[in-house]
C-alpha cells in the first residue's frame, strides 16, 4: 500500500509528519514523500526541511494521497503541474486525503466539486470558491475523499481513514503507540470556543 505524501514550499510541518506516524504504522504501509522537483523543501517556519523521496513523475498510482497546507498553499491553487498530478493519481486512488489547506487545492484541481469537505478555519472561503461544499466538522468522509481541519486535526483524519483501511481496533493500536490521548491546557483550540481577543490575535498572525 503506496501513500505518497505531497510537499511544497512552505508547507505546514504537523500536517504531513502526524498523517505520516499514523498511516507509515499500517500494515503494508510505504511511505513516499513526493514533490514537483527534487531537493530539499523547505516548511513554513522556514527552520525544517524534507527530502522527497521521488518526483511526481516517478510515483503514477499511489493507493493514498495525502497533500497537507501552510501558507504556501496560495501558490498552489492555479493549473499546473501539481494539479495535472492530483487529477491523474485521483483516478486510481482508493483514497485521496488532505489536512488544513490542502483540501483547498484539491478542490482547485478539481476534485472536490459539490463534495462535503474541511479546511482550517480560516480557508473555508476558499473551499467555496472551487466548488466544494464547506463542513464545519473535524473530518469529513465523502466518497472516496477524506479532508481534516486544521493541523492537528491530521491525526484525527488519518485514525480515521486507519480505521476504513485496517479496521478499528488496527486504528486503536497506532493511537495507542503514539499515545494520541490529547488534554489541551486551554479551551482555545476551535474559533468556536476561543475567547475574542485570541481569534483576533490568531487573524493578525494568519495574515
Amino acid at each position: 500500500m503506496q501513500i505518497a505524501i505531497v510537499l511544497y514550499p512552505d508547507f505546514t510541518a504537523l500536517d504531513i509528519i502526524g498523517p505520516y506516524e499514523v498511516l507509515g504504522r499500517l500494515p503494508g504501509a510505504e511511505v513516499v514523500f513526493v514533490a514537483e522537483d527534487p531537493g530539499l523543501v523547505r516548511n513554513d517556519q522556514r527552520s525544517l526541511s524534507v527530502s522527497p523521496e521521488a518526483t511526481l513523475d516517478e510515483v503514477t498510482e499511489p493507493d493514498i494521497v495525502l497533500i497537507g497546507g501552510g501558507p504556501g498553499f496560495f501558490g498552489q491553487l492555479g493549473d499546473g503541474k501539481l494539479h495535472e498530478w492530483l487529477r491523474t493519481v485521483d483516478r486510481t486512488s482508493t483514497w485521496t486525503t488532505s489536512v488544513c489547506t490542502g483540501a483547498p487545492i484539491l478542490a482547485a484541481a478539481g476534485l472536490l466539486q459539490g463534495r462535503r469537505a474541511t479546511t482550517h478555519w480560516s480557508a473555508f472561503g476558499e473551499l467555496e470558491r472551487f466548488g466544494a461544499i464547506p463542513a464545519h466538522e473535524r473530518v469529513v468522509v465523502d466518497g472516496h475523499y477524506v479532508t481534516g481541519a486544521g493541523v492537528s486535526a491530521g491525526i484525527d483524519m488519518s485514525l480515521t481513514l486507519a480505521g476504513e483501511i485496517a479496521g478499528e481496533e488496527t486504528a486503536q493500536m497506532v493511537q495507542l503507540i503514539i499515545e494520541y490521548a490529547p488534554e489541551p491546557p486551554f479551551r482555545a483550540g476551535s474559533i468556536d470556543v476561543a475567547p475574542a481577543s485570541v481569534v483576533e490575535r490568531a487573524r493578525a498572525a494568519l495574515g
